[in-house]
């Protein structure tokens, strides 16, 4: 198969995963109600195909959306809709331009984190993927997205193991982060919470896999949420870990 029908599968293949099931988006913008409020501020970082974008407009926030992949980006500048800005880049901990490697017939999985097409070669899940391509895209920070757009009730992070950089260049608290975590890269949710109680003590709850909805009982500290992540990673789903600060649930 050639690079470019390579890439046209990929895109597919994301589109159905996350654009052929609205009321997915709809049970999203629910749960992020929860977080939101009409008016609010996001910033989905690692947009791709614009699922989360669309839930959190649907939830009435307006959202910037950050997508470095030239033809996501493309695409999401003919149909996201009104109240979102998209910028083409991505985050990092300092501005400037870095090397994103990406999976053509899988192209949510797009990295800058150094060596982690590697690491992941042989976990659950990954073993098929070829890191056949590379672009050259711009980087920001979110202290530069803050002081350009405002501050966010919530920023949203899906960057495949590059989490713990986006958080580098965050230096205020803001009310709700949520990050992706994998099994087979714990370090990397770790390194976000260390991040992320050193700007301001927070409470944590987990959404398993592609779940609309808190998987623990009760909202835990660092520690709590260390242990479920290692419970959970047993079963070798991937999820996202929500960061809340502990004003947050009264604002």
């Amino acid at each position: 198969m050639s690079a470019r029908l390579r890439s046209l599968a990929g895109m597919a293949r994301s589109l159905v995963i996350y654009r052929a099931r609205p009321w997915r988006t709809a049970a999203l913008a629910r749960f992020y109600e929860g977080m939101l409020r009409p008016g609010d501020l996001a910033f989905d970082i690692g947009a791709h195909a614009g699922n989360r974008t669309r839930a959190m407009l649907a939830a009435g926030a307006r959202v910037v959306a950050l997508e470095p992949q030239a033809a996501f980006h493309a695409l999401l500048a003919r149909d996201l809709p009104a109240g979102a800005t998209l910028v083409r880049a991505a985050a990092g901990p300092a501005a400037g331009v870095a090397a994103l490697r990406v999976s053509r017939l899988h192209p949510t999985l797009a990295s800058m984190a150094p060596g982690f097409a590697e690491r992941l070669a042989a976990a659950p899940g990954f073993e098929r993927v070829a890191w056949d391509a590379e672009e050259i895209v711009p980087v920001t920070t979110l202290d530069a997205l803050i002081a350009e757009h405002g501050a966010p009730r919530l920023i949203k992070i899906d960057v495949e193991g590059f989490e713990a950089e986006v958080l580098a260049g965050l230096s205020r608290p803001v009310d709700w982060v949520a990050f992706e975590y994998l099994p087979a890269a714990l370090d990397v949710a770790h390194a976000c919470v260390d991040r992320l109680e050193a700007l301001a003590p927070r409470r944590y709850n987990l959404a398993r896999g592609e779940t609309v909805g808190f998987a623990l009982p009760r909202w835990e500290r660092a520690a709590g949420l260390r242990a479920a992540l290692a419970e959970f990673a047993r079963d070798c789903r991937s999820g996202d870990v929500y960061a809340r600060a502990e004003a947050a649930a009264d604002a």
